[in-house]
């Protein structure tokens, strides 16, 4: 099966990629495919994350383990995208250079057979270019969290200076 795939920027401006990928494909050569398609080197750390309808972000698999202990980490390399991307949870998140944030949400659109001839991964569509430098995240602040600033002083706070 081949599933169409549409990766678009988390961006104010329309920036996105329609690919056609393999379902059997590894995570790890979907994120090759993704970095080539948005013209990115893909020399950087990256992670897909599975996430819920309304994009909340869950578990991650990374393309290394660089945890200090080994976890249980799902890696890339042994996840299938016809295991993590389905009918049912058609999307994920995609973060690209760590100290950069690059964020793209992964969305299925389809579900085709496999066309003799063509060669996969195979780019559909590309709108947009993409920036110089990631879009800025404007993060809200939690809107039941209230924040009440009424010290005029913090002398009185019982602080001890010599702490460390």
């Amino acid at each position: 099966m081949i599933y169409k795939i549409r990766i678009i920027l988390d961006a104010e401006d329309d920036i996105f990629r329609d690919l056609e990928v393999d379902a059997s494909t590894t995570l790890e050569d979907f994120h090759n495919a993704i970095t080539q398609a948005f013209g990115f080197l893909g020399n950087e750390m990256a992670s897909f994350y599975t996430c819920d309808e309304d994009w909340n972000q869950d578990e991650e698999i990374a393309l290394h383990d660089i945890s200090e202990n080994g976890t249980d980490i799902k890696l890339m390399n042994e996840t299938f995208l016809e295991d993590i991307v389905t009918e049912n949870t058609p999307k994920l998140i995609y973060v690209y250079d760590f100290l950069s944030m690059w964020t793209f949400f992964v969305e299925l659109a389809d579900i085709v057979e496999k066309e003799d001839g063509r060669t996969y991964p195979n780019i559909l569509f590309s709108f947009g270019e993409l920036p110089d430098s990631p879009p800025e995240k404007k993060f809200e602040a939690d809107p039941t969290m209230e924040f009440d600033d009424t010290f005029d002083s913090y002398d009185d706070l019982d602080f001890d200076e010599n702490w460390n």
